[in-house]
């Protein structure tokens, strides 16, 4: 079985408030875009994983695919399963390669071997395994709250765009990206400023204080929006930064931004 698990860029993210268990209360509209790791699932004579493309850094620890495998192998028996990640989403770039990666091993052994979990269920169970995760269950265009895991979806804008994706591969950690945001929840909602003022009312909190740290995430950012971009923005907590033009629109794209490009492309929203 081959799936393609799919990255996702944030439209607008707010950070509302700390949490007692550590977390942020966020809120943000989450969309996936056509740009995609190929993940492989055979029935093997034993669990294997193996990667090629990007490095998937190791730690020691298991994958997420691995940790996904272990997870539903917690509530179901099923065969051993060998699992080929082909990696070309950009990793800790704010575009939930590793959440997708992990939500599509489920979706894919859920279907390989029969295990007849409801699609709730496996957002559930997707839950434990990072806080993008279950969003990439059911994908699309959605609004997320809580840390991330609770979701609701959207109907479709019925726009089409021209996309541009830049990464300048600038690692930001999480507790990096954090560190510098200052909650607030006493504005408009995302959700409201997205149906009701439009794309480019939005705003990621994150970039306050990174485009101070990182002075070429701000720049790629505004090269696009000079460029012609009807909205630009920081995916996430970064650092990859998109741009959304007119579909019949040819993108001026600077050196800078050429250089740092990793897709462009139609996407529909």
């Amino acid at each position: 079985m081959i799936l393609y698990p799919p990255a996702k860029i944030n439209l607008g993210l707010h950070i509302l408030a700390k949490r007692q268990d550590g977390y942020h209360e966020l809120e943000t509209i989450m969309s996936t875009i056509p740009f995609y790791d190929i993940l492989e699932l055979t029935p093997s004579d034993s669990d294997t994983f193996f990667s090629s493309g990007i490095v998937v850094p190791s730690d020691g620890q298991p994958n997420l695919c691995q940790r996904a495998v272990a997870l539903l192998r917690r509530h179901k028996h099923f065969p051993s399963v060998r699992i080929h990640l082909r990696k070309q989403i950009p990793i800790g770039a704010g575009l939930g390669g590793g959440s997708a990666d992990a939500s599509y091993t489920l979706l894919g052994l859920n279907q390989l071997f029969n295990l007849n979990f409801s699609i709730l269920e496996l957002e559930d169970l997707a839950a434990a395994l990072g806080s993008d995760c279950p969003f990439f269950i059911r994908g699309g265009l959605q609004r997320a709250t809580g840390r991330g895991e609770l979701l609701k979806a959207l109907p479709a804008m019925g726009q089409s765009f021209q996309f541009v994706l830049c990464n300048p591969q600038i690692h930001i950690s999480t507790a990096q990206a954090y560190s510098g945001v200052k909650p607030n929840n006493t504005r408009k909602s995302v959700e409201e400023i997205f149906s009701k003022d439009g794309l480019s009312s939005l705003h990621n909190d994150f970039e306050d204080s990174i485009f101070i740290a990182q002075p070429l995430i701000a720049q790629l950012k505004q090269e696009l929006l000079a460029g012609g971009a009807t909205y630009a923005a920081m995916s996430g907590s970064g650092s990859s930064v998109f741009g959304l033009f007119e579909k019949d629109q040819k993108p001026s794209l600077t050196d800078a931004i050429n250089q740092h490009v990793v897709y462009i492309g139609p996407v529909n929203f």
